[in-house]
């Protein structure tokens, strides 16, 4: 007869003590497979609980599939291959995050949350609730809602002279899932080249898809088509309007060597992440709008405009892609809730993106004019040279020393001052990487403190 201490005093309720118990019993070999069971009667008299409580927990059992059941008979122990006692579960540890948290922070991936429209989007997302209630929580469409796409294509005509269809725009939580549906769409056979440096999560996510990459070096003019040439790369991912971190700008001449290249039956993937901060003159001409032999991928985001966190990016597919992306893609679900499309739908449909964009690029400006002016002031300016000023929202510093780039990181750090390495943007390590040079991104720090950190960085390298 099956004997268990029964607790009556637990928040356990009975039943489940005893399903348990006859789990364990049978998981670890003491019930035999085809041992009869005692009967709902004779157990219940037995561990004075009631037939109710023996019926529930025979049932979970049976559910289950380790027991059975005979007509008139009873019920039967499963036949279960053992495999060990059950191991005492592990805690889960945390991974340490060994990077710094510093006061001072140039950031490259941020942007100022104060410069947010926060009354502007809040009043069009009640507007949207109030207007739309239901629809909201209907699934969208797998490329976006289309009112959203319409926006998009309406903005990208007036102020960056493409002129796509709503049909060749999806809208995706994020670039990196946009490339990722890219890869599925081109392929994971071919060569996918890479500027030389670049953003490093680039190279992370064609990884993953087991996709094999072909660094390409720059020059004053961006990406070497002569050595892309050379290679048997099919697909070349670039950012010619603003190169990161560089922040080179691919002049005319070579954006048609490019496409001359793409249209051997290659692709370009054009990344116009930042393309709205650029201050000395209008933002540059996107190599989409010369692309009439559809070959151009664009992907661009709102990240950098707005917030990184509402995640909403999109691209233009060219119209001999859109079959391909309906074959291997259409049965994804839309990455970007409704909430958020419809509400960045009616932003660009009133025109607050556009003066959203002029105040924050004037905010940027401000910010980018009073960190280099704060630099030339200091002790350092005599010992450093500035690159890729007139667009972004970073700049680069060059310092003429005898400390290596990880030698200025830590002793930056060591100030509380935190920034980025030039070197960890390359993908090959043989490149001639400028030397004692790193990354000062100013979205995401204030004129104020600017002043502190500049000086904290004299204390560190001089």
């Amino acid at each position: 007869m099956l004997t268990y201490h029964i607790k009556h005093n637990l928040k356990i309720p009975i039943y489940e003590q005893l399903y348990n118990f006859i789990k364990q019993d049978i998981i670890n070999g003491v019930l035999k497979g085809g041992e009869k069971l005692p009967s709902k009667r004779r157990l219940s008299e037995h561990l004075k609980v009631s037939q109710i409580t023996i019926e529930t927990a025979y049932s979970q059992l049976l559910a289950e599939g380790y027991i059975y059941s005979k007509p008139r008979s009873g019920y039967y122990v499963e036949q279960i291959i053992f495999h060990g006692k059950k191991t005492t579960k592990k805690k889960y540890q945390m991974p340490k995050n060994n990077q710094k948290i510093c006061k001072y922070d140039f950031n490259t991936n941020t942007v100022d949350t104060n410069c947010f429209p926060f009354s502007t989007w809040a009043k069009f997302l009640r507007l949207e609730l109030t207007e739309k209630a239901s629809k909201l929580l209907l699934a969208a469409p797998n490329k976006g809602v289309f009112v959203l796409r319409q926006e998009i294509c309406r903005y990208l005509s007036e102020f960056r002279g493409i002129t796509v269809l709503p049909e060749q725009i999806v809208v995706g939580a994020g670039s990196e899932y946009l490339l990722m549906l890219i890869i599925q769409i081109l392929g994971r056979n071919r060569i996918y080249a890479l500027e030389n440096p670049c953003y490093p999560k680039l190279r992370h996510i064609f990884n993953a898809n087991n996709v094999k990459i072909q660094p390409i070096s720059l020059d004053k003019d961006g990406l070497k088509i002569d050595i892309l040439e050379k290679t048997s790369a099919s697909v070349a991912y670039i950012t010619p309007s603003h190169q990161f971190p560089l922040g080179v700008v691919m002049p005319a001449a070579r954006r048609i060597k490019m496409l001359k290249w793409a249209e051997n039956g290659n692709y370009i993937i054009e990344d116009d992440y930042d393309s709205e901060f650029r201050y000395a003159s209008k933002p540059i001409q996107a190599m989409k709008e010369l692309d009439h032999f559809e070959r151009v991928i664009y992907i661009n985001t709102f990240a950098k405009s707005l917030a990184p966190s509402l995640r909403i990016s999109y691209m233009i597919l060219p119209l001999s892609l859109i079959s391909d992306y309906e074959r291997l893609c259409g049965f994804y679900a839309s990455t970007v809730p409704s909430f958020e499309q419809y509400t960045l739908a009616r932003f660009l449909q009133t025109g607050s993106f556009e003066r959203h964009i002029a105040r924050i690029r004037n905010i940027y400006k401000l910010r980018r004019d009073e960190l280099i002016k704060i630099l030339k002031q200091s002790k350092l300016s005599k010992h450093i040279t500035i690159y890729g000023e007139e667009a972004g929202l970073h700049i680069m510093l060059k310092l003429d020393t005898h400390l290596s780039e990880q030698q200025m990181i830590y002793l930056a750090q060591k100030n509380n001052v935190r920034v980025q390495g030039i070197s960890d943007y390359y993908i090959s390590k043989t490149e001639d990487i400028p030397k004692s040079t790193v990354i000062l991104g100013y979205s995401g720090i204030d004129e104020q403190k600017m002043k502190q950190a500049v000086l904290n960085l004299e204390n560190a390298w001089l």
